[in-house]
């Protein structure tokens, strides 16, 4: 029987990640009649190394669920560093055992991305009960078909478009929109549908600028005066694609450019004569409150975990299937990506509308 829990968030934040923290706790004190200590680890996985802690009581948790970031910090602590010993002559792997211990904990949440769960399974590995659950607004983590904080920020790039739409249209410009999604497009994809845009580009497959101008002169000799792109920022041409990703950064980083937004709004309109102009929305994407279905949804995951771990079921990840909350073995899918393919639904619905994939 489980007396003690942690909660950590790490990685990037995003909206979901307080409502999903609310559901453990509140879940984990009906469950054993408030018999239980919930202790909420700092900084992600930085604080379970370094020993930051802090006890937490029911007030912690009260009118956090309409609340974005989360309550407990997070930090990025890269996995691949989780077994290099740095200056600071820290063992990560056995200072995180430690504390775990020292903490006197039963179980652990570990609430991330693809690199939280896969120091979550190295955790697990290590014989630590850990129970993970699905947080990414690039909706790219392996075995589930939704990841909360994905519809909240969809919310939000496809309202960046529509205002971007409005003033487009109003000075017959062409607008290159770059939304978040290093390795992943489905953000871009689904803001790109949602936002009628006439060209996605995304991570999962090359670009040729070419095939987005010629499908930009066809609108406007059809009578459409103004375009939207929509932009992963992972996104790389075909050229790019026969590069080494070290190459293509460093080619990229001799012209200022980190990412091809800004490369392809400049050669649009040096091909075309046509104006153009690049809008970065950033990080507007990761805040704000979660809208009602990453609400629902992180309160589903979070009371799942909960059970999960009242029945000791550890070593899993939370994931939904077929409208389904259910958990898969974080063996089977930490360190797989779930990436766009291009025989997907959305991908047909795209190009069923006549939008340009590059």
């Amino acid at each position: 029987m489980i007396k003690r829990v942690g909660i950590l968030t790490s990685g990037g934040d995003c909206p979901g990640l307080n409502a999903t923290i609310r559901a453990i706790a509140q879940s984990l004190r009906l469950d054993f009649n408030n018999d239980i200590e919930i202790t909420g680890i700092l900084d992600g996985y930085s604080g379970l190394i370094h020993g930051k802690y802090e006890d937490m009581t029911s007030y912690d948790f009260s009118s956090i669920l309409t609340l974005g970031g989360t309550i407990l910090g997070t930090k990025r602590t890269p996995f691949k560093m989780m077994r290099v010993i740095e200056d600071d002559k820290i063992d990560k792997v056995s200072q995180m055992k430690k504390n775990y211990f020292k903490m006197g904990l039963d179980c652990l949440f570990c609430l991330g991305g693809n690199g939280t769960h896969k120091t979550a399974n190295l955790l697990s590995s290590e014989g630590l009960n850990i129970i993970a659950l699905p947080k990414t607004i690039d909706n790219d983590i392996w075995g589930t078909d939704i990841s909360f904080g994905f519809h909240s920020a969809l919310n939000t790039a496809t309202d960046a478009i529509d205002r971007i739409y409005t003033t487009a249209k109003s000075h017959k410009r062409i607008m290159v929109v770059e939304l978040m999604g290093n390795k992943a497009g489905w953000l871009t994809l689904y803001a790109g549908v949602a936002g009628g845009a006439d060209a996605i580009l995304i991570p999962e497959k090359p670009f040729d600028l070419s095939n987005v101008i010629m499908n930009l002169v066809n609108n406007f000799k059809n009578g459409k005066q103004f375009s939207i792109i929509a932009v992963a920022e992972g996104a790389y041409s075909v050229k790019e694609a026969k590069m080494k990703k070290k190459e293509r950064a460093e080619i990229r980083a001799k012209i200022g450019e980190k990412t091809a937004t800004n490369i392809i709004a400049k050669e649009i309109e040096k091909i075309t004569g046509l104006e153009t102009r690049a809008v970065i929305p950033g990080h507007i994407q990761r805040g704000g409150s979660p809208c009602p279905y990453d609400r629902i949804l992180a309160t589903r995951f979070g009371s799942y975990a909960a059970k999960l771990a009242k029945n000791g079921q550890f070593g899993v990840a939370v994931a939904m299937i077929n409208n389904k909350v259910t958990h898969n073995k974080l063996s089977e899918v930490a360190g797989k990506s779930r990436l766009v393919s291009m025989d997907c639904k959305m991908i047909g619905v795209a190009q069923s509308m006549g939008i340009c994939l590059g």
